[in-house]
Formats: structure tokens, C-alpha cells, sequence
């Protein structure tokens, strides 16, 4: 089995988000747990918080399907008809040919900080579409899964950390992707701005906390792309007789 992340950066034409939403978490969810593989989906909404604010923001709506996957090059395209359902009904905007459907075959599952309350769902996730610099992968993998992942999720608000590579396999309409490599931060905080700023001063040596970060790798290229969303799915939801809280999974048996 591999873990597999798609990601799905759309628009919805205005006065569908209702319609939208009603279909994710009704016949959509339905379909889903019908999928080999299949363990979680929300969806997020981009905030008007933003870490690097001159990056374009192109997408309001972020979907986000995880999966453990027996044959990633048989079960990935599965998703596609299903979201295709929602195109053919006129639920996706995609004006500009701005829709994206990505596919990471992810290194682990999250990786979390004391910060993390597993009980709770989270309040948005942020994503960066990253690249490591040629021929420094081992020492960009060494940074982010030794230190920088660390510094990150320890920041207030920030929890857990996930990555991937972008996989071989992927789903119409197949677009460029930008980055290579995925880094997911899970947040859980009321206060999105407020982590934000803490985690920029920590970067910068500024924080009144006093911790600074270590020097940024040279190993991770600034070829990137950075996009905070909130959640707006529902909290919790089922799936094969599995509990599932956000896109952090809490398992339980169904009663």
C-alpha cells in the first residue's frame, strides 16, 4: 500500500457554492468511500492571510483526498470521473484553465508537534508547492525532516507537517505543476495572522519568544508557491466503519 495525496485547486462560479458544497458532502462522499484506498476528504477556503501576500492566489477553493493505495497507476485516475461530475454540472469555474488536480505519493503520514490537540479537527492547512535545487534532494529531504519541519509545527497554530513527491500518475486535466514537492502544515488556531507573524519573525530572528530559526537550506529552491486555506467541510465524517476528524485522522470504531 502507498499513501497518496491529491490535491484539487478550483474556483466554483458564483452562486454554486451552496450547490458545490451541498454535492461534496452528499452523493460526492458517497462515491468516495467506494474508491480502493480511499481514507479522508475536506475542503478549505483561502484565507485572507497570507505569508508571502505578492504570490498570486489564483484558486479560492482547495479540495484535499487522501489514500492508501494497493496500485496508485490503477486507483489514482478513479478520482477523475467523479470530479468530472461537478465540471459536467457546471460547479467548477474553470475560466483561464485555472483548475488543478495534483497527485503526491506522500513520505509519511503527519508528522505532528506538542501542539497538536488529535482530538480536535483543524481550522486550515497550508500548502507550498515547493522544488529542492538539483542534485541536493538527500540534503533537502535531511533539512526538512530533521530540522525545518520541526521549527515549523512548533510555531502557535501550526501542528503537524506532511510531504510528498509529485507522482508519476496523475488525473485530467493533467496542467503544469509549479512544485515537485508538497509540504502540507496543519494549523489549529483562531488567530491565523497571529501564526503567521510568530513564524515569520522566527524565521527573521524577531520573535518574542526568542527562538529563531536556523538559516533557510540552500538545498530548498525559492522556485515556490505558498497558499494558506481554512476549513469549511464538515468536521468529522465516516468512512468503512473509520472516524475521521479533518484531514488529521483520529480512529475509532463506528458504534
Amino acid at each position: 500500500m502507498s499513501l497518496h495525496t491529491t490535491l484539487h485547486l478550483h474556483n466554483v462560479p458564483a452562486g454554486r457554492e451552496a450547490d458545490y458544497a451541498s454535492w461534496f458532502d452528499g452523493p460526492h462522499r458517497a462515491a468516495l468511500t467506494r474508491l480502493r484506498g480511499f481514507h479522508a476528504a475536506d475542503r478549505y477556503e483561502v484565507t485572507a492571510e497570507q505569508i508571502m501576500p505578492d504570490i498570486a492566489q489564483p484558486w479560492r477553493f482547495l479540495s484535499i483526498y487522501d489514500f492508501d493505495l494497493p496500485t496508485p497507476s490503477v486507483d489514482i485516475p478513479a478520482l477523475g470521473p467523479l470530479i468530472a461530475g461537478a465540471r459536467d454540472g457546471g460547479m467548477i469555474d474553470d475560466s483561464g484553465e485555472n483548475e488543478r488536480l495534483y497527485t503526491y505519493s506522500m513520505y509519511s503520514e503527519w508528522k505532528g508537534s506538542p501542539n497538536w490537540r488529535r482530538s480536535e479537527p483543524l481550522s486550515g492547512v497550508s500548502v507550498i508547492l515547493a522544488n529542492y535545487v538539483a542534485g541536493r534532494f538527500a540534503e533537502y529531504q535531511d533539512w526538512y525532516d530533521n530540522v525545518h519541519s520541526i521549527e515549523v509545527t512548533n510555531v502557535p497554530g501550526h501542528v503537524a507537517m506532511r510531504r510528498g513527491a509529485l507522482s508519476p500518475f496523475q488525473i485530467e486535466p493533467c496542467r503544469y505543476c509549479p512544485g515537485d514537492q508538497l509540504v502540507l502544515c496543519a494549523q489549529q488556531t483562531d488567530d491565523l495572522w497571529f501564526t503567521i507573524k510568530d513564524f515569520s519573525a522566527r524565521a527573521g530572528g524577531r520573535s518574542p519568544s526568542g527562538i529563531r530559526m536556523q538559516p533557510r537550506s540552500q538545498a530548498a529552491s525559492f522556485a515556490r508557491t505558498v497558499h494558506y486555506f481554512k476549513k469549511i467541510s464538515g468536521d468529522r465524517f465516516w468512512s468503512g466503519g473509520i472516524a475521521y476528524a479533518g484531514d488529521l485522522a483520529v480512529y475509532s470504531a463506528k458504534t
